[in-house]
């Protein structure tokens, strides 16, 4: 990983650093499965849950 001259970051700092990390991939992640889900042509699914 990169350093940014954030050496001096305090234990809170570096987890909250950690966590906004972690948050910025998981998007990143739940973006690019949506558009696979989007280029698929599937279908959503109802919302007004009269399925059955």
């Amino acid at each position: 990983m990169a350093e940014h001259g954030k050496q001096s970051l305090t234990p809170k700092q570096a987890k909250e650093e950690r966590l906004a990390a972690k948050l910025r991939e998981n998007l990143r992640r739940r973006k690019s499965q949506s558009r696979e889900l989007d280029d698929s042509g599937s279908k959503p699914l109802p919302k007004d849950g009269a399925s059955g």
